[in-house]
């Protein structure tokens, strides 16, 4: 294998042939022999067939073979995140150890990310190999924390999820290496709990219990090895048209455009908003084929089976990385981001979001810029994210309920929610895919900014009608304790030992609760 710094060359024929960079055309075939060897590797090294640690030391040395395919000795940098990582994580101890690797993991990530994007100049080679390694980022600080939680913390402390996903042991070197650098997930993913990872390499995968819904009857079926190939062949589909769609739209429609001189001075405004979501939406396929690809190999080398339904049908979804149906016809920003890149969803969710003293939303998104590199267009993506996050959770909180009393009603307000979701989707994006600070400042200012003014306008819309709303019923107390007053003065002594006697009842039953409490 002919290697440079950045890569094998071995494949530049077929790069040149095809017209691709030979970074893109590297990790094409290392994800298709990954496919290969996923196949090969449930066959011959199948649970029932091989050990634990020689599944955990194939699978590492396959994975380490196609990060120095496509990297060549950047690779490095996962073994030695990794193994700094692990040893944090055996020095500090279960209880700060969680925050030790946090602080590390995602410093060291940022670090190779600025000298890759502001120090090192690579030319017409695009390789980044920071990609792989915001995954192992995931993982180390996943891994951390579900230890901390299993092995420091008590159970009454956890919520279900973190109860579920607790680690009661501290891995071994190897189980360590092979959860960070397999070959399934080593060059796209996508995240996987520690849990299920071990689960699946000791053949612990297939659970053939289903509980009905009452938690009383249960059906049990027959302990087979569920088959993964109509699966695989599904999410292979997806990937060919989601290929063929990146390499003809990508093209046709580019998200430059957008703020291209001739374009934004004589489009009219209808045409500008439909360019926007078609060019965005063309520059989603390409994340399509790569994290379905990824979900096929973990597939085909038989981890993913999330279980059975109630009539027996397995699912191989545990560890998808989107819905793309969903993502295509959402109707609100939330529900977009929910079936976007789901793991790294889930993995925010539960390092930060859940763990966060204050601002959990504001902290979360700016934990996934820091975590996604240092473009400024990311940042500008982000931030404007948080807003469209918090002034479309405003709208939906007190709009919808006014829209969903017959079906006619609601289907018409899903039709105007999926057309604002999808043009406040692209519009929150663009920076993303622009990356500089000059061009998406040029974008939105052709667009005067006109979303980001929207929903500072509903914050302030909202909350002075909850202000409003809030002194109109201090008054209303205040005006019913006057009447009451007026009516205690007018009944006089007979009745005001009658009302005393009630209100010391009433002090008593406050100072009882009270109490109690």
């Amino acid at each position: 294998m002919a290697t440079s710094t950045t890569g094998s060359t071995l494949l530049q024929p077929l790069s040149n042939a095809v017209r691709l960079p030979i970074d893109q055309v590297n990790f094409v075939v290392c994800q298709l022999f990954a496919l290969l060897a996923a196949v090969w590797f449930r066959t011959y090294l199948h649970s029932s067939k091989a050990s634990p640690f020689i599944r955990h030391v194939v699978a590492t040395l396959l994975g380490l073979y196609l990060a120095l395919f496509c990297f060549g000795w950047y690779a490095l940098h996962f073994v030695i995140q990794s193994g700094i990582s692990y040893y944090i994580m055996i020095i500090i101890g279960v209880e700060n150890m969680h925050k030790y690797c946090f602080v590390f993991a995602l410093g060291y990530l940022t670090v190779c990310q600025i000298s890759r994007v502001y120090i090192f100049d690579y030319g017409q080679y695009s390789a980044d190999f920071s990609g792989p390694m915001m995954i192992i980022t995931q993982k180390i600080t996943s891994l951390a924390y579900e230890i901390h939680d299993g092995m420091f913390r008590k159970d009454e402390e956890l919520t279900p999820c973190q109860r579920c996903l607790a680690v009661r042991r501290m891995p071994s070197l190897l189980e360590y290496l092979s959860y960070n650098c397999n070959f399934m997930g080593i060059l796209a993913g996508p995240l996987c709990s520690y849990k299920d990872y071990i689960t699946f390499i000791e053949g612990r995968s297939y659970q053939p219990t289903q509980s009905e819904a009452n938690g009383k009857e249960e059906i049990k079926y027959e302990q087979t090895d569920p088959s993964p190939n109509t699966a695989v062949a599904q999410k292979l589909v997806v990937c060919g048209l989601s290929l063929l769609f990146h390499m003809t739209l990508s093209k046709t429609l580019p998200v430059e455009y957008n703020i291209d001189d001739h374009f934004r001075t004589t489009a009219s405004l209808p045409t500008r908003i439909i360019y926007l979501y078609l060019s965005l939406m063309a520059a989603r396929p390409k994340y399509y084929f790569a994290w379905t690809l990824a979900d096929a190999i973990n597939n085909a080398a038989g981890f993913g089976f999330r279980g059975y339904d109630k009539n027996g049908v397995s699912h191989w979804d545990l560890i998808s990385n989107l819905r793309i149906l969903h993502i295509e016809f959402s109707t609100s920003f939330k529900m977009f981001l929910d079936n976007w890149n789901i793991q790294t969803a889930l993995w925010l969710k539960r390092v930060c979001y859940e763990r966060a003293s204050f601002s959990p939303t504001i902290q979360t998104f700016i934990l996934s810029a820091i975590w996604h590199g240092v473009y400024p267009g990311y940042y500008l993506t982000f931030l404007t994210g948080v807003l469209m996050t918090l002034a479309a959770r405003t709208i939906r909180k007190n709009i919808r309920h006014y829209f969903i009393d017959s079906p006619a009603t609601k289907l018409c307000y899903d039709m105007m929610t999926w057309m604002t979701t999808q043009v406040a989707i692209s519009y929150t994006v663009v920076p993303f895919v622009l990356l500089s600070v000059k061009p998406s400042i040029k974008f939105y200012s052709s667009w005067y900014f006109c979303l980001h003014v929207v929903c500072i306008v509903v914050f302030l819309i909202f909350t002075t009608k909850r202000t409003q709303k809030g002194s109109k019923e201090q008054e209303g107390i205040q005006d019913s304790c006057s009447k009451k007053q007026e009516e205690e003065s007018i009944m006089g002594h007979n009745n005001y030992s009658t009302t005393n006697n009630f209100n010391q009842k009433r002090e008593i039953t406050w100072r009882n609760t009270t109490m109690k409490q």
